[in-house]
């Protein structure tokens, strides 16, 4: 089973509010102490945390249940009892947290951000809360409140600054093993990446940026064939998409068109992303050939040619990609 893991469901309940006292002051030499209850503490929040050094939802995949310490009652001498203990858990830069209609309650954007999830329970109040000039003394404290509970999604998007976007066997892997130290697996056949691999990409000057390699789109992605919303759900984070159309292609703007007809269908926003049109595997091509193809593209579309294997046309690729990332 791959270690990534972008998508996990939790049950979820937060602390339940501690009562407040109704303790009254006796004490030998004050025989009308009166009330002297304190508050109830707050129940444990349920939190997400931001954890740069997490990369997938893998540790809260066998998470089935998370709960929250109840808040201590109040005591006497109006004390207010202690706040149950915080549940944090931890996930990946780039999570989104939805309730169990769908909405999404918060996402994660940076190392240590903070979110509640469930809010902990109300402490009650204690009787010295409703001491009044005609009752001064009450035997009566507030319950706490109980906590939220409810199932959690959390859904991971991966945050890269590029996003391959292609066919199966379009030569995406290829690309980001040659530019980067990443060694996702490579073979010629269908759907050989399964989940998103990422690779820092060197850039001059010592400047780098991180490149994802997403798997491959297959036709009718969109409503939820081959890996369908699992791979398009990261696409939505990255910053820029470069479209790969492999050189034996049979109709190179053609596939380009069902590509980026598949994230408007998915989510019409994307196409509002800058993007790259480039032909991989352009080892196969000659000059004479590279000419036809460009010319099936629109004059505002003009594709990048490049090979991962030889290495042809790489450092133009990453001039064009650092120039829309920083243009």
């Amino acid at each position: 089973m791959s270690n990534f893991v972008d998508y996990v469901k939790i049950h979820c309940k937060s602390g339940h509010g501690g009562a407040g006292s109704a303790h009254l002051r006796r004490e030998k030499y004050i025989p009308k102490g009166g009330p002297d209850g304190g508050d109830g503490g707050r129940g444990g929040h349920i939190i997400m945390k931001g954890n740069a050094h997490e990369w997938t939802l893998l540790p809260l995949r066998y998470t089935r249940h998370v709960k929250a310490e109840r808040g201590e009652n109040g005591g006497k001498n109006q004390l207010t009892g202690a706040f149950g203990a915080d549940v944090y858990i931890e996930v990946p830069i780039g999570t989104i947290a939805k309730n169990e209609d769908g909405e999404i309650i918060g996402e994660i954007l940076e190392d240590g951000q903070e979110i509640i999830l469930m809010h902990g329970g109300k402490g009650g109040l204690g009787n010295e809360h409703f001491k009044s000039s005609t009752n001064q003394t009450p035997r009566y404290a507030q319950p706490g409140l109980p906590g939220e509970e409810g199932y959690i999604t959390f859904e991971l998007k991966i945050l890269a600054d590029v996003g391959l976007v292609g066919f199966p066997n379009a030569g995406k892997s290829t690309l980001l093993a040659s530019v980067s130290a990443a060694k996702p697996k490579i073979a010629n056949y269908a759907f050989t990446t399964l989940t998103p691999n990422l690779g820092i990409v060197d850039y001059r000057n010592y400047k780098s940026f991180v490149m994802a390699d997403i798997p491959g789109i297959i036709e009718g992605a969109a409503e939820g064939k081959g890996l369908g919303h699992r791979f398009l759900r990261h696409i939505e984070r990255n910053a820029i998409l470069l479209f790969l159309i492999p050189a034996d292609s049979e109709d190179h703007f053609q596939e380009f068109k069902i590509l980026e007809n598949e994230l408007k269908e998915y989510n019409p926003e994307l196409l509002d992303k800058d993007f790259i049109i480039s032909i991989s595997k352009s080892d196969l091509l000659d000059d004479e050939l590279k000419k036809e193809i460009a010319a099936e593209f629109p004059e505002n579309k003009q594709p990048l040619f490049f090979s991962g294997v030889t290495g042809e046309g790489l450092t133009e690729l990453k001039d064009a990609i650092w120039k829309k990332l920083h243009g």
